[in-house]
């Protein structure tokens, strides 16, 4: 744990020090076989149906940016918690923590982006709560989210289910959340407008499961810690390698640009609308057609392989074919990001 034994905010970064917190107080404390289990929803069983249920809390700053906003960030978030756990989402909460100050305006704003999002995903907000606290307690808004979902029959995901030769493949560019959120703090200016790709996975994550089945590993969404965080909590949940190519990471020239002006590695950036999709290798092709097909997907790229190894190691192989270990973020490089 950190020094002096108190809270950072590195560990709220999805990192090194995220997994520590999580991993010697909170699943201890609460010791039950579906929360070791880590996933981005809890799968729980009923008589008729296995249902997901997920919960996910949102502080980013600023609260609008280009691409998208708070209250879509939160809608977008947690239905892709769900899908990337193989769920259809049925319904959301959402509860909101105001600052004494916020303008009307702006709430408006922000609860209209969120029903526009819901609406699109045609999964509605049922249920919530607000609180209001002192100025200067809470930066203006915070939100915390909640979503039910029901399993598809066909989705068999876990890491248990990962092996060999297995195929890695990301739904998209990397990067584009978290490099926008900094050049809008920065007030950086490029030629071309960075975006963030806040959206939603569901489309990508039902069509390859319906299509391909069993062959579909595991599914996570890359936000805090990025790339790396993802891939170097699979190895160590797996107990495999992986390998990456750089050459086939997809990513907008004006994203790597931006990171490498600010000395930020990009794979360890976060994501808003993307997922990493492990496949069998014998339907890896047919899977990156899939994604390639739907919304959000175009740019889908098979970035790589799962392989044995003594050590849960991610090794990123170079441009000039070089090898390099992708470490796991230690904490925060972009605070406030989601």
């Amino acid at each position: 744990m950190a020094a002096n034994n108190k809270i950072l905010l590195a560990h709220g970064g999805g990192g090194r020090l995220t997994d520590e917190l999580i991993q010697s107080i909170i699943v201890p404390a609460f010791d039950n076989t579906t929360l070791s289990k880590l996933t981005d929803s809890a799968e729980l069983t009923t008589d008729k149906d296995n249902i997901c249920f997920t919960t996910d809390s949102y502080v980013i700053k600023p609260l609008f940016f280009n691409g998208g906003d708070i209250g879509k960030l939160a809608v977008c978030g947690t239905i892709n918690d769900l899908v990337v756990s193989g769920a259809k989402p049925l319904a959301l909460s959402m509860s909101l923590i105001i600052e004494e100050g916020l303008e009307i305006d702006t709430l408006k704003k922000i609860i209209n982006s969120a029903s526009a999002a819901a609406k699109e995903e045609n999964t509605p907000i049922v249920c919530g709560d607000t609180k209001t606290v002192n100025a200067g307690a809470a930066d203006k808004i915070f939100i915390n989210t909640a979503g039910v979902g029901v399993k598809l029959p066909k989705a068999s995901l876990g890491f248990d289910k990962i092996t060999p030769s297995d195929k890695i493949i990301i739904s998209g560019t990397i990067g584009d959340h978290g490099m926008t959120i900094m050049s809008q703090r920065e007030g950086m200016k490029f030629e071309s407008d960075l975006k963030s790709d806040c959206a939603s996975v569901a489309q990508i994550c039902e069509k390859v499961i319906e299509s391909i089945g069993s062959d579909i590993k595991f599914m996570r969404d890359p936000t805090r810690g990025g790339l790396a965080a993802t891939l170097n909590e699979i190895t160590g949940q797996a107990n495999c390698g992986i390998e990456i190519d750089e050459e086939t990471i997809p990513a907008n020239t004006t994203v790597r640009a931006a990171a490498e002006m600010l000395g930020f590695d990009i794979l360890n950036i976060a994501n808003e609308g993307k997922v990493v999709i492990i496949v069998s290798e014998k339907k890896a092709d047919d899977c990156l057609k899939i994604c390639q097909s739907c919304k959000n997907g175009k740019d889908a790229a098979l970035i790589g392989q799962v392989i044995k190894s003594d050590e849960p190691l991610v090794e990123l192989i170079t441009k000039i074919k070089g090898r390099r270990i992708v470490q796991m973020p230690y904490g925060r490089e972009l605070p406030r990001i989601c």
